[in-house]
């Protein structure tokens, strides 16, 4: 008799009647009557009736009773009819009544076993998917202590669920598979087969075609452990390509574990091979921790104590792939569900929604309804764990369904409803959810994302840490555009993101103009527009600017008002802080901080900044996103390799910046090289200047830092130090802004004319946007192929107007009275502290040229053309010897943190912020420049790489003019500090100057005194003789010039010998007649 067995109850209830019709049913066909009579009058009753009508214990007194078989198939068909009739609502308080049908599979009479049989699998039917886990608990009490049949009838039940309940068996397979192991061992035959099947049966349900040929080979291995080794060798020649998920791993460790303990190397070499191949496929470190955890102790002891040395090396390749995938040496964690707590908060939240006429003090009325809500509250509570508050068919057949027979139907159906709401607000603190989406996500061939889940809670701020690179501001772009799987639409969830997009927007619109002008703010009045700004900073007389005038700080806060006025329930900031003064970001902080109903997805590498206003991070790891609640130093102190975040030191990433070229007759590191003095200027439309007498200088040792506030007038003194030199007398210079360059209204600005400046704006796209669809190594190649740099050229401020171009027409008259007009300038070399350029003059031959002093040109009104000449000789310098070859290109690229395959095979346009800041710090270094100036290049480059950049910046021997308000990172590299405040500059620190540019006395040997040496591929060698027009010759024109032979010096033979080698190349190349060995012609 089981356990639970009563005997018949003695008193008497408006029940009685249908317990002896059910008695007393002489045939199948009438207990089956009685018993749908039975099942209806416990519906009518209530459910509670099963217990305070004994209709349950008398029941299992029937079914007990071992001298009537007639009572016992009359108590299953009973079940069977309660099953039927009642339906769902009822099987939570028929569960436990299942050990005792199952008891009744070893009845000696055939149709007390069928009957059993089919009440079983009435009872089962009523469960959902998600109440597989609480069935399966009952279940295998009974198959560990039932009899044959008993065994054999529950792994048939095993097997009913494979099909419904898909997922839901494949999450039990972990703890399941083992029980089922087990029975395949049994003495019984019978058993053991039906173990076999109701295994193979499971394993279907692996949602991985990869392991799907090999079910029937894994099943076997389980009931037989001498085919481990055939079933090893058939893995170890399969190729796996699908995601390998924790049911896969249930079913495949306790294989490889028994593999790895085999004695055969070979068996040994191939589980260690078949391991390093899957675990690479595991994606989840959680799932990695539990499952593969066991594995670390064998794969390990093959590493060290393998005979064979190729075994040993393939068990340590498998145990480091082990190790990186999260398993852990000391085995798997401990659960971390507290499934009695997360219960019992169900239940409590459960019982507080119940209709009013289920309750009695507070607690369910009924001790059968508590039983029903316990059951109910351990779905719930897995629901509450994989946070499924969205699927309302679920919570339905979940919850509401089983209050159908204690209520009625429009009540159960609200009791779902609310009980929903109520759980997802009280299991945490988390609140509205405002999306939860599983996606993965791809730039072109380039895999960025996959099977990740995006969860974000409102009113929640979250910063997004990863490198350069992995996707950060590809996945804003792809939320924002609505490209994300089932991310809910602009008309559910309202998502602005707020970037650096005004550099292609109408810049001549006022600030107030601009922002009504947006199409989504045209139903937005003016006025409302108006007190928005003036929130973030504008006032009435910032308001009426143009936008194209602002600072890039202010710009930033322009696009924040626009994106404050569309009322956004998710806010996107890519790198808001660029350009952001210290009182912005601290405006800004405390801003988002007050936003309660609006959630931030934040980009930044500003690690003060996130760390003040993040409630959460996510983190990118291995194609995943990871959450960490807390702000940065909270995941700083889970993870201390992220230390970077904090300390530029602590990096891992190493840039390598080219040295500079040497500057001729500059010999000491503290002389002038690049000078303002008493220098004005004012943008047009302005009345106040953004500058005002700013004198300043810079040397080859200097590392400066340029501080101050937004709009203070910072980068309009780096565009001043990036002018081309003025007329050496002052001068007064009309207005003129031009895109590229700045020149002063007033005061002049002096730069040694060999100088090479590379020069990263804060907006350093502009540099690459006309080469979006060029690679980084086509774009360098593009840009210096000519042994120059072609931008250089390019800019605005370097085009002839034609005005200027008329300068070529005045005439130069010499002592003689000849008339000349100068065509080009060919050439240049030092003239004491000056230079002097070699002139072709219009309508002679090149054996007239004659050289001519900077200061006489100057005069003549040449200083644009000398200036044009001056920085295509000093790019060429730099840039003329470097050879642009492809693997030459890509390892520059590479020593400035790019990497070589993204440089050589991705298009610009698909790079990253971060990444095309890399792409122009490297073109700028490309020529060699003495001096670098960085305006802002801590906006997008992560902390990795910026602290890369400082490193290689201090080592680097040029100077260095740094833009930024990361103070950590302009005092980490700069001791002489320039502060910028209302257009006027003030010096702290210890500047490294001495104003002469040049020394008195020659250049030093070997620093190129001449441009033909330096420039032996592109200049013509210079003329020895003078002409009438420069050497004050008063003979006439026509007379025979002298021309005295004078020896050449080393450098010029070696230019000669080079012209020669060249010619010759050319002409075996193309054919033709062979050219004469003469430099009277220009270069090749």
């Amino acid at each position: 008799m089981s356990p639970v067995a009563m005997q018949a109850p003695s008193s008497t209830t408006h029940f009685t009647p249908f317990f002896e019709a059910l008695r007393s049913a002489p045939t199948a066909p009438d207990a089956k009557a009685a018993a749908d009579r039975l099942a209806r009058e416990v519906a009518k009753a209530g459910p509670q009736s099963l217990e305070d009508d004994d209709v349950l214990n008398t029941l299992h007194a029937f079914a007990t009773n071992k001298k009537s078989g007639y009572e016992r198939e009359s108590a299953v068909i009973a079940f069977t009819s309660l099953a039927t009739i009642l339906g769902a609502p009822i099987g939570p308080l028929l569960l436990p009544s299942l050990p005792v049908i199952f008891d009744l599979y070893m009845d000696k009479g055939d149709v007390v076993r069928t009957a059993a049989a089919a009440a079983v699998k009435a009872i089962l039917k009523l469960f959902p998917p998600e109440s597989t886990h609480l069935v399966f608990e009952s279940l295998v009490p009974i198959l560990e202590a039932g009899k044959w049949r008993t065994k054999v009838g529950v792994l048939d039940a095993f097997k009913a669920f494979a099909g419904p309940a898909r997922d839901a068996v494949a999450a039990e397979l972990g703890t399941l598979l083992p029980k089922v192991e087990h029975a395949m061992h049994d003495t019984k035959q019978e058993v053991s087969t039906a173990a076999i099947k109701s295994a193979t049966q499971l394993c279907t349900t692996l949602a991985n075609p990869d392991l799907a040929p090999h079910i029937a080979t894994l099943v076997k291995c389980m009931s037989n452990p001498d085919s481990v080794p055939a079933c090893i060798k058939a893995l170890s020649s399969t190729t796996f390509v699908a995601e390998v998920t924790a049911p896969a791993l249930a079913v495949l460790v306790p294989l490889l574990i028994r593999a790895l303990n085999d004695r055969s190397m070979e068996v040994q070499r191939r589980t260690v091979v078949v391991i390093d191949n899957l675990v690479k496929l595991v994606r989840d470190p959680k799932v990695a921790a539990i499952y593969l955890s066991p594995l670390v102790e064998g794969v390990s002891k093959i590493a060290t104590s393998a005979a064979f040395p190729e075994v040993r090396a393939f068990a340590e390749t498998a145990l480091i792939t082990l190790m990186k995938s999260g398993a852990s040496v000391n085995g798997p964690p401990p659960n971390q569900r507290d499934m009695v707590g997360e219960t019992a908060a169900a239940f409590s939240t459960l019982v507080s929604q119940l209709p009013s006429d289920l309750l009695l003090d507070g607690s369910p009325k009924f001790s059968l309804l508590a039983r029903s809500l316990t059951f109910i509250s351990s779905m719930v509570a897995n629901l509450v764990s994989e946070r499924n508050f969205t699927d309302d068919k679920t919570w339905s057949r979940c919850v509401g369904a089983y209050l159908t027979v204690w209520t009625t139907s429009d009540s159960a159906t609200a009791f779902g409803e609310t009980a929903k709401y109520a759980i997802a607000n009280t299991s945490s603190d988390e609140g509205e959810v405002l999306c939860d989406t599983l996606f993965s996500l791809a730039y072109g061939a380039l895999l960025l994302l996959s099977h990740t889940t995006l969860r974000l809670i409102r009113g929640r701020r979250y910063g997004i840490l990863g490198t350069n690179g992995s996707g950060k501001s590809t996945l804003m772009r792809q939320l924002k555009d609505g490209k994300v799987e089932n991310f809910p639409p602009q008309s559910q969830l309202r998502c602005v993101m707020v970037e650096h997009s005004l550099q292609g927007e109408d810049g001549s619109l006022s600030v107030l103009d601009f922002i009504a002008s947006d199409p989504a703010l045209a139903a937005v009045s003016r006025s409302q527009i108006r007190d928005q700004l003036m929130e973030v900073g504008f006032d009435d007389v910032r308001q009426a600017e143009i936008v194209g005038s602002l600072s890039g700080g202010w710009k930033m806060k322009l696009e924040l008002a626009r994106a404050m006025l569309y009322k956004a329930d998710l806010l996107l900031l890519d790198e808001p802080t660029n350009h952001l003064d210290k009182a912005s970001v601290k405006w800004l902080e405390q801003y988002l901080n007050a936003q309660k109903h609006v959630t931030c997805l934040v980009i930044s590498h500003d690690s003060g900044f996130l760390d003040n206003v993040t409630t959460d991070i996510i983190h990118y790891e291995s194609k995943k996103l990871v959450y960490y609640p807390g702000n940065l130093s909270h995941f700083v102190e889970e993870h201390p390799e992220a230390k970077s975040y904090y300390t530029l030191a602590a990096t891992s990433v190493k840039f390598s910046f080219p040295p500079p070229g040497s500057l001729m007759g500059v010999r000491s590191p503290t002389r002038a090289i690049l000078k303002l003095s008493n220098c004005t200027f004012t943008y047009p439309g302005r009345s106040a200047p953004s500058l005002h007498n700013v004198s300043c200088a810079l040397s080859l040792s200097s590392r400066v830092g340029v501080i101050g506030p937004n709009g203070a007038g910072k980068s309009t003194l780096i565009k001043l130090l990036t002018v081309r030199s003025l007329p050496t007398n002052p001068v007064s210079i009309q207005k003129i802004c031009i895109k590229g360059e700045t020149i002063p209204q007033e005061g002049t600005v002096y730069k040694h004319p060999a100088l090479r400046v590379g020069y990263v704006s804060q907006h350093a796209t502009h540099h690459i946007e006309r080469h979006l669809e060029k690679t980084p190594i086509g774009y360098i190649q593009w840009r210096f192929q000519d042994g120059h740099d072609r931008e250089l050229l390019e800019k605005a401020t370097r085009v002839l107007t034609p005005e200027e171009q008329r300068v070529f027409d005045i005439e130069w008259v010499g002592k003689d009275g000849s008339k000349r007009k100068l065509e080009m300038l060919l050439g240049r070399q030092k003239l004491k502290k000056s230079f002097q350029y070699e002139v072709k003059w219009r309508g002679l031959d090149h054996k007239f040229n004659t050289w001519v002093s900077r200061d006489d040109l100057f005069a003549k009104g040449f200083s644009k053309p000398v200036q044009q000449f001056d920085d295509l000789e000093s790019s060429r310098e730099g840039a003329g010897t470097r050879d642009t070859a492809a693997h030459l290109v890509r390892k520059h690229l590479e020593q400035i943190g790019l990497d070589g395959d993204i440089a050589q095979y991705n298009e610009i346009s698909g790079l990253s912020g971060g990444q095309k800041i890399k792409l122009v710090i490297a073109a700028c270094l490309w020529n060699n420049p003495q001096i670098c100036i960085l305006d802002e290049p801590s906006n997008f480059l992560d902390r990795e790489a910026l602290g890369g950049l400082a490193v290689a910046i201090k080592e680097w021997a040029g100077a260095v003019v740094i833009i930024s308000h990361n103070e950590e990172f302009v005092s980490a590299l700069c001791p002489e500090i320039w502060h910028v405040n209302a257009g006027r500059m003030t010096h702290q620190g210890k500047a490294a100057i001495v104003e002469d540019a040049f020394q008195d006395g020659k250049s030093p040997k070997g620093s190129g005194t001449n441009t033909p040496v330096r420039s032996r591929l592109h200049t013509p060698s210079a003329s020895a003789a003078g002409t009438p027009v420069a050497s004050g010759d008063e003979a006439t024109p026509t007379a025979p010039i002298v021309r005295k032979k004078k020896k050449m010096t080393r450098n010029q033979l070696k230019a000669q010998e080079e012209r020669r080698r060249l010619r010759k190349l050319r002409w075996l190349n193309e054919g033709g007649p062979r050219p004469e060995d003469t430099d009277d012609e220009v270069d090749p």
